[in-house]
Parts: C-alpha cells; structure tokens; sequence
C-alpha cells in the first residue's frame, strides 16, 4: 500500500491547456514545472523569432556554386569527383531508351552468360558517359567563363556489367593559356568497386582568362 501511494503521488495529472496559457504541472517537491505553450486554437502559433517577411529573390544568385572560376583560376592535378553508381536495370533501360541500341549482349543476361559473361556487358558509352562534367561540380563553377566543350577521347578498357559499381572522377593535367582565353584538359577516369581502371579518357574545355576587375 505505501509503494502504490508514493506511485500515485509520483503521477503528474493530465493538464488541459487553453490558448496563450502556460503549461503548469506540480512536481513531487511541492514547486510549479512551467512551460511556455505552443498552442493557438484560433490558427497557427508564430514563434517569436520566427521572420514573416518575404525576402527578395535573385535568379543569379540561384548557383550550386556561388564563386566562379576563370582559367587562371585552376590547378594541375586539381581532381573532379563525380558520385560514384552502380549499374542497375534501370540504367542499362535508359542508355538503351536514348541511344536506340539494341543489342541483346547488352539486355539478354541469357544471350550473356551463353557467351562466358557473368550478366549484361554495359556498352562502352553507358560507361562513358557517367564521366559527364555536368554530374559533378566542374561546369558549376565555370558557369561564367565556359566557352565551350572542344573534344574527348576515352579507351575502355576492362567489361562493366550489370550490378557493378563504378567511380568516375577527372583530373586537371593541362593548361594551356591563350590570350583571351585558355584550355583546361582534365584527364577521365572510371574504377569498378574492384578498384581496377575500367576506362580512361581526356576531355578538354574552353574557358576565358579572367578580365580586369572580374
């Protein structure tokens, strides 16, 4: 009886809370536990640090990178990682949907493993074109400099099959200054999650030299 009477006191009592009013609860030491409320029947409650007023909005500003980058800007040896994927069903259904290839030795795992592969062989370019800038940060940061996208070349050099995961990255290896502008040439590469070199490429890229006072 004397453990179910100290329960019974050790019991906070439901409290009803009315708008703008505090939440009092008598605690096992006689004092008051106060806290503010929150609630509003009439509407929403607006915290007081909380700002109503629209701020302004300026589409430029609107960047994944704010600080842009010129030609003089970059470094040898300066890497580009881009987010590594691993080459589900899915992926092999769109390079498919967008390059019209048909080819069974890329859709039939059957067809595939008749011919000593384990599962579907990625074509080369659904390889290669996870090395694309745009799916990492380098054409962000060049938003304003960037004339152009002059050339590539890539060599494939071990299969990608379904299910692998691979790691694209590229890599500054040449600046060559003009006088208006320069060309950045970053060196592609892909790994598989054995960590061997699936494809190698080059890539080269226009971009202004920065202007006086830019």
């Amino acid at each position: 009886m004397r453990l179910l009477a100290q329960a019974r006191k050790s019991i906070l009592p439901i409290v009803v809370v009315d708008s703008g009013l505090a939440l009092r609860a008598p605690r096992n030491d006689g004092t008051t536990l106060q806290q503010p409320c929150r609630c509003d029947t009439d509407g929403p409650s607006i915290r007081p640090h909380e700002n109503t007023a629209m701020t302004e909005f300026d589409p430029a500003s609107h960047r994944m990178v704010p600080e842009q980058r010129w030609f003089e800007d970059f470094a040898l040896g300066e890497r580009f990682v881009i987010p590594s994927r691993t080459m589900t069903s899915a992926v092999f259904a769109a390079f498919q949907t967008a390059s019209g290839d048909t080819h069974p030795v890329h859709y039939d795992v059957e067809y595939c493993r008749a011919r000593g592969m384990p599962n579907l062989l990625a074509h080369g370019f659904q390889t290669l074109v996870h090395t694309a800038p745009g799916a990492g940060l380098f054409p962000y940061i060049v938003e304003e400099s960037l004339v152009g996208f002059l050339e590539q070349s890539s060599r494939f050099l071990k299969p990608v099959y379904a299910d692998d995961t691979i790691y694209p990255a590229l890599e500054v290896t040449e600046l060559k200054p003009g006088r208006t502008t320069g060309v950045v040439t970053l060196r592609s590469t892909v790994f598989n999650q054995r960590r061997e070199l699936v494809l190698e490429g080059m890539q080269k890229f226009l971009i202004r030299r920065r202007q006086a006072g830019a």
